[in-house]
């Protein structure tokens, strides 16, 4: 007994002297810095119109505020073990369900999207943390489920129960961005769970019923559509946001016209330096500092996935898998509607869009990857650290 207590007092000693994984801390440092700076770059313009040209700043200060709080939360998430979210994930599952409910009531109109809760002046987006706690009772359940997430029980019955529990109060906000970017996430989590790629592709053709279903019954979505197909058609209306998006990637050529010198910022683009800051950022850095940006977020991307295969248990690589994977979906999806590869999904560009719930929010949770990176040298337990039983320790 003395000797199994020596082991684990050493475990203990060794994981305090466990470090974050330096690379991803490099990456999303690098990428916060340049989000900033090119956010400030594609709205000075528009601050100094909204303040009647006396502030160029507006929305870079707000933007650093809440950066400045994702850093703090990143760090003290950074040291939180991977068993205080497993109990907590319930918990938070239920407060982001009443928080999403609670914007039908109490919720401000914003773009004639009613998604935002106003608390002491801030705009809050609930949908930003029914993201995370999503991911975070999908992980919970899939070290729960073990093998048996091969059954349909499990596998698709209980992620599915799980994943409407969010995705129905989206519906009624008439949210399809969120309701499509969690969709997809949890997809790609039931197939790191185990589920079989049968159900998930019945599940994918279900999805495209009830999506062509939404979109042919909200106007608006079906207007999206439209001008995703053919811009041109209404260059004045449905047509004009993408259209300029595409002169300001077209202008900047291979090398951009340079850092600040973009044209379309001057409010002829619409939201550039929200959903559409990729298009300002291709203007003025051209194709290569385009490639750069993305070569920068697919190491990301990679590296948050090679921690999340080190991870030494089950919930700790699908909770990683979950939130490296928002970030992937999220970025592809921007590069998609900017390029009008994609129809217009309102889904922001991670670390660069004007947008401070969701830059804390996504700070906060590479917080989560750096702490699960602190066990990347230690052995595989799986679910025991969890207290679950023996029988459901087969790997991922």
């Amino acid at each position: 007994m003395e000797t199994v207590a020596a082991l684990y007092r050493l475990e203990d000693r060794r994981r305090r002297r466990e470090g974050v994984d330096p690379v991803f801390l490099t990456l999303v440092l690098a990428l916060l810095a340049l989000g900033l700076t090119v956010l400030y770059s594609a709205s000075y313009a528009q601050s100094e119109y909204d303040t009647l040209y006396t502030v160029s700043t507006r929305y870079l200060q707000r933007q650093a505020v809440c950066a400045a709080i994702g850093l703090t939360a990143m760090a003290l998430l950074s040291r939180i073990p991977a068993e205080i979210w497993f109990r907590l994930a319930w918990p938070l599952y239920g407060v982001s369900i009443l928080l999403l409910l609670s914007v039908l009531v109490f919720g401000e109109s914003v773009n004639g999207a009613r998604r935002w809760i106003n608390i002491a002046g801030l705009q809050f987006q609930p949908s930003e943390v029914a993201k995370f706690t999503m991911i975070l009772v999908m992980a919970r359940l899939t070290a729960q489920y073990g093998g048996r997430a091969e059954q349909f029980r499990f596998g698709v019955l209980g992620f599915g129960a799980a994943l409407l529990g969010i995705l129905v109060p989206l519906a009624l906000e008439k949210h399809l961005s969120a309701i499509m970017l969690m969709g997809m996430v949890a997809a790609v989590m039931m197939f790191v769970a185990g589920t079989r790629v049968r159900w998930l592709l019945g599940a994918a053709a279900g999805a495209l019923v009830f999506l062509v279903a939404y979109v042919s019954l909200m106007g608006y979505a079906g207007d999206r559509i439209t001008a995703w197909l053919h811009p041109e058609q209404d260059p004045g209306d449905t047509g004009y946001q993408i259209l300029q998006s595409l002169y300001a990637i077209g202008s900047g050529g291979l090398f951009g016209l340079g850092l600040g010198k973009s044209r379309q910022k001057y409010l002829y683009l619409p939201f550039q330096y929200n959903d559409y800051i990729f298009a300002i950022l291709c203007e003025e850095l051209g194709l290569v500092g385009a490639l750069g940006i993305m070569t920068l977020f697919a190491l990301l991307i990679l590296r948050g996935y090679r921690i999340a295969l080190n991870a030494p248990d089950r919930f700790s690589t699908v909770l990683s898998a979950g939130l490296v994977t928002l970030i992937a979906v999220q970025t592809l999806l921007n590069f998609g509607v900017v390029t009008n590869l994609l129809p217009s999904t309102g889904v922001a560009l991670p670390f660069f869009s004007y947008g401070g719930t969701a830059l804390a929010v996504n700070l906060g949770e590479m917080g989560i990857v750096l702490a699960v990176s602190r066990g990347r040298y230690r052995p595989k337990r799986q679910e025991q650290r969890f207290g679950l039983p023996d029988q459901q320790e087969e790997s991922v």
